[in-house]
């Protein structure tokens, strides 16, 4: 797996606790839990990326072993 995707899951596993919070109106969390949203779409922007070099025959992540 790539490293961003890694880092996407991560970042997705730690917004838990404050998207839980903002749930139970937290303003704080909320405004955590919005720009956690921006980063994650950032970082799904550059996954579809990769894929698009790997799926073109680019150089794109080389295939684990």
């Amino acid at each position: 797996m790539t490293q961003n995707y890694e880092r996407l899951v991560q970042l997705v596993t730690t917004v838990r606790e404050d998207f839980e919070k903002a749930q139970a109106g937290n303003k704080a969390a909320q405004t955590r839990v919005r720009k956690a949203m921006q980063d994650v779409k950032n970082l799904a922007q550059d996954i579809r990326k990769e894929m698009l070099e790997v799926r073109d025959g680019g150089n794109g992540p080389a295939k684990p072993a």
